[in-house]
């Protein structure tokens, strides 16, 4: 089922969330709703469980068909997901349904690995460069309390209002 997405300043955005010890019904039923939220709204290609208000650490993407992906694995809900190496560096501009009115230029690493659980409660490891490393390292910084504009070097000079998103 879709859920609303919490907007800053919604205290729950800045919250660490939780890690899942068991795997059941309950993060079943959390994977559906992620999945179902994503795509619920058209070009988003990532959503982390605190923004519909679970503080716990799951999170969905799927860049499939995104002109800036490079790798694609396709729609991916990830339980307890941990960045297990990260290299290189770019800058490129991020936006976030909890933010819907602002865009920013955003430094994040290239290439990395990733480990956690899948939606069917298996240990998954993962690698992604470009894009689809861009949105893992976004929603995983959900998972922290972190949102894009905590990692911009400048609010004025890296921070853009978005003229229409929804």
């Amino acid at each position: 089922m879709r859920r609303d997405v919490l907007l800053y300043p919604d205290p729950r955005l800045k919250q660490l969330a939780a890690p899942i010890a068991d795997f059941g019904d309950a993060e079943r039923a959390l994977a559906a709703d992620l999945v179902d939220t994503l795509r619920a709204f058209t070009g988003c290609v990532g959503v982390a469980a605190p923004q519909l208000g679970a503080l716990v650490r799951a999170v969905a993407v799927d860049v499939t068909g995104h002109k800036k992906a490079r790798s694609c694995r396709g729609l991916t809900v990830l339980f307890n997901p941990r960045v297990t190496a990260a290299e290189g560096a770019d800058v490129a501009r991020e936006g976030c349904l909890s933010l819907p009115d602002f865009t920013a230029n955003v430094r994040r690493a290239s290439r990395v690995a990733v480990s956690g659980i899948s939606a069917d409660g298996a240990p998954i490891s993962l690698e992604a460069d470009a894009f689809e490393a861009r949105v893992l390292l976004h929603e995983i910084d959900h998972l922290d309390g972190l949102l894009f504009l905590d990692r911009v070097a400048s609010l004025a000079t890296d921070v853009f209002r978005r003229k229409a998103y929804r």
